[in-house]
């Protein structure tokens, strides 16, 4: 018996060590990451300070003059753009997913859609492009406009809300569900007033992360003709007749904040390097911002739910 016993003990030691081993090694990794995202900051932050904090640089259109040139129409672009991608890509989303946890049936076809929306997820940005070129340009004619732009990042981060949505809906206890189904809850109601709610916070988290990768996007934006120069903006989704609603911009060509960035890269000049940083540096905080957006939606409703 004692035999037993120290070796239990000597059992249980050995995976308390090789817990601590993995979590150095994962702090260490962690801390190498940031790092080097913060060294990265740090130098867009150095190199663009003198842009940063100049009002003109945010409300004037691209320039041949540096010192004349800002971002209004990158920043706009980029903001209807992802407006677009959201609208598109999160209801159907949510909708494959929870349709393929809740409600598809268990048979290979479900089996080659769930392998297909898993290897989507890991397809280069390039081939979103080049499909969107053929399809929505070629295929619809719709052109090299915000709503093309908005449909081939919605197609980009698809598979990535589905993947959460169904790891969300995953995470759910059986027994909630069965709970709901012995008060006399059909399915639909027990997905939506027990399932839904209880998903929310790591459905809100993955999208919002999705939505965070194709602000960064270019490859996709540069197939389908984004503009690197454009010195007008899209008409305003509002007006002030009815229907008060406007969709021309759907139609209105577009530049990005990446495409900017890399136009001013790729220019000789040194003042157009210094416009360049200081694109980096508001296009990372954007993505930062939004990043933290999920993390305290998801602390909130993780919060409300206990």
């Amino acid at each position: 018996m004692q035999n037993t016993t120290l070796t239990l003990e000597q059992i249980v030691r050995k995976n308390k060590q090789a817990d601590l081993t993995v979590a150095t090694i994962g702090i260490i990794i962690l801390l190498i990451a940031m790092s080097l995202l913060v060294s990265v900051f740090a130098e867009l932050i150095y190199s663009g300070f003198p842009r940063l904090f100049d009002a003109d640089f945010y409300t004037n259109f691209p320039s041949r003059h540096p010192e004349r040139a800002g971002i209004l129409s990158a920043w706009v672009g980029t903001s209807l753009v992802m407006l677009v991608t959201a609208c598109i890509a999160i209801p159907f989303g949510v909708a494959a997913g929870l349709y393929l946890e809740e409600y598809a049936p268990k048979n290979w076809l479900t089996n080659i859609i769930e392998i297909n929306v898993s290897n989507l997820a890991g397809v280069p940005s390039i081939i979103y492009g080049l499909l969107a070129l053929g399809l929505f340009i070629y295929g619809f004619g719709l052109g090299e406009s915000i709503i093309t732009a908005g449909l081939v990042l919605a197609l980009l981060i698809l598979p990535v809300i589905i993947v959460s949505t169904r790891e969300s809906i995953r995470s759910i206890p059986q027994e909630l569900r069965e709970a709901a189904y012995g008060l006399g809850a059909d399915q639909w109601q027990t997905v939506r007033m027990y399932i839904l709610p209880a998903a929310r916070p790591g459905i809100l988290t993955g999208t919002i992360v999705g939505l965070a990768r194709a602000i960064g996007e270019a490859a996709p934006v540069i197939t389908i003709g984004a503009l690197t120069f454009i010195a007008f903006l899209p008409s305003s989704p509002f007006q002030s007749e009815f229907p008060f609603i406007n969709f021309e911009w759907l139609s209105s060509p577009f530049t990005l904040m990446p495409i900017q960035l890399f136009n001013w890269v790729s220019r000789p000049q040194a003042e157009f390097h210094i416009n360049a940083a200081a694109t980096g540096v508001v296009l990372m905080a954007m993505t930062i911002l939004m990043n933290g957006i999920a993390i305290y939606i998801r602390y909130r409703l993780r919060r409300n739910l206990k």
